[in-house]
């Protein structure tokens, strides 16, 4: 008998699987806005330096310059008083040959959107305004990390021990976080805390192999709906220390609840631990009903569960470039990970530029989510997995071209271009995750792998938003050309619709090699 065949005795779909992806799915809600919380918490609002002294708005024109749209400019102030500025009019003001100097005394904000952000708070502007963007790659590379190190702790350790873990450490670091004296300590505890977010993912050991694609869609659902969260707490908290603290405490409720789930029977059983895997098995049982199932699970079925477990092949990553249809499809893979998460997160992680509500564009790329995963799932039916890949990055990635061509302050133009990007890049994410599950199937070493490579992408994204310094529209063409090229690569991969799923790397290669040779059959045959 098999893990699944006896998942499905006791109950694959019962009320323990119910309960505990629930509980889970809760978690992962808030988790999303750790995720993408520094919309809010490191929103850069309107600035201009501080004038000692003068606190009234119409002397400003006379100490810092102004634009032709009559705003003060952000970083620069006139080395010396211009007072004869305050009688002229905008277009008679010529103040191209005024000497001007970086802000002396620092700046002034304009806190009718956020009361205080990690930018106010510590003056991330003008000559530190790369350190926004430099916290939210030390958090994601926080998740990095945490996927390098904690997957190879819960192979170790237990898959519950190490939930319990990230939870608890996820919970600790991120209300720490709220009280961070300085910004080196904030990006340290946010560091921690990507960490932690790695090693708090949904559990589907308890769930047989058929069911799976139901519950693991649950963890995409859940990010979708943490947006719709996020902004809601983030309109009613103005401040990023509340905000902070709010979206972190949770997280010691979550740890308590994650006592409450089972340990992975299947990793009890590799790891010679039958008698406690078989205790865990009637307590599922039990909880789903199916107590006479659980008690009827005998040593023979032990043993026989023991047998056809520890005789499945671990590979490792070495294994994904030793033959060569493996070593193509994890090299295309590997771009396809990285480019879709490097564009998506290039996206979502700077909505200022739209020149809307904030809260307003949280919210729209949430609820565009839902019809975007639907559409995607009607591709991948009638059209084809491969098609469909390449469609949700080459046609986002053009859209993501034309806005870089869009001239500085149409905020309308991008917008609507930016709301159809948000329709297929969500949706691309989505996709990609099926696609690699079946193009890999019991392989579980390159879905960590490919899993690696996305992060890479997040992590990368944010520092080409610096890019913008030396030509505006740059940091886009690179957001842009990178999924183009992917979904080009894309054409590289095989189908998977309608064909049966690999188990091991042998049957890979066979089976490509025969697909070689059909195709070959039939360019003769058509000759």
């Amino acid at each position: 008998m098999g893990f699944s065949d006896l998942l499905d005795r006791i109950g694959g779909l019962g009320r323990y699987q119910f309960i505990s992806t629930s509980l889970m799915a809760i978690s992962g809600i808030i988790m999303a806005s750790h995720t993408i919380m520094q919309n809010f918490s490191a929103a850069v609002p309107d600035h201009h330096c501080r004038i000692p002294n003068k606190t009234i708005p119409t002397l400003l024109k006379a100490f810092v310059p102004h634009d032709a749209k009559n705003k003060p400019l952000r970083c620069l102030q006139f080395t010396e008083p211009q007072w004869h500025l305050l009688f002229l009019n905008q277009s008679q003001a010529d103040t191209s040959e005024l000497q001007t100097e970086p802000c002396r005394h620092g700046w002034t904000y304009n806190r009718q959107e956020f009361s205080e952000t990690i930018v106010t708070e510590w003056d991330l502007v003008c000559d530190l305004r790369h350190l926004k963007q430099m916290s939210q790659t030390v958090f994601m590379g926080g998740v990095l990390a945490g996927a390098l190190i904690l997957g190879g702790l819960s192979d170790k350790f237990g898959r519950r021990k190490i939930l319990t873990f990230s939870y608890l450490k996820l919970a600790v670091s991120g209300t720490c976080t709220a009280f961070s004296p300085s910004f080196s300590i904030f990006c340290l505890l946010r560091f921690i805390a990507g960490m932690a977010t790695s090693g708090a993912v949904l559990i589907l050991e308890w769930t047989p192999i058929k069911s799976r694609t139901i519950f693991g869609t649950t963890a995409s659902v859940s990010f979708t709906i943490g947006q719709f969260v996020l902004a809601g707490i983030s309109y009613g908290i103005r401040d990023w220390r509340t905000l902070q603290l709010v979206i972190s405490v949770p997280f010691f409720f979550s740890f308590f609840c994650s006592w409450w789930i089972s340990e992975s029977a299947r990793w009890q059983i590799i790891h010679k631990k039958s008698d406690e895997a078989l205790k865990q098995i009637k307590r599922v049982a039990r909880i789903n009903g199916r107590v006479k199932e659980g008690e009827a699970i005998t040593l023979e079925v032990r043993i026989s569960m023991l047998f056809s477990t520890s005789n499945k092949k671990i590979y490792t990553v070495i294994d994904l470039f030793r033959t060569p249809c493996m070593r193509r499809t994890t090299l295309c893979l590997m771009i396809l990970w990285c480019a879709t998460s490097f564009g998506f997160y290039g996206l979502l992680m700077d909505m200022q530029r739209f020149g809307v509500s904030v809260f307003l564009v949280q919210v729209i790329f949430g609820a565009i989510d839902f019809p975007a995963k639907a559409f995607c799932i009607f591709l991948m039916t009638f059209i084809g997995r491969r098609i469909t890949q390449a469609v949700l990055l080459i046609l986002p990635g053009l859209l993501v071209l034309a806005n870089a061509f869009v001239p500085y302050g149409e905020h309308n133009c991008v917008f609507v271009i930016s709301v159809f990007q948000g329709w297929y890049l969500p949706s691309d994410r989505f996709h990609w995750v099926i696609f690699t599950k079946q193009l890999f199937y019991t392989m579980q070493t390159g879905m960590g792998f490919g899993s690696t490579m996305a992060r890479v992408g997040s992590m990368t994204a944010p520092m080409v938003m610096m890019l913008e310094d030396y030509l505006y529209g740059l940091p886009l063409m690179v957001y842009g050309a990178l999924p183009v090229i992917a979904g080009i690569i894309t054409v590289f991969l095989p189908e998977t619709r309608n064909m049966p799923l690999p188990d091991t790397i042998e049957y890979v290669e066979a089976q490509r090699g025969q697909d070689q040779k059909g195709g070959q059959n039939r360019n003769g045959l058509h000759l």
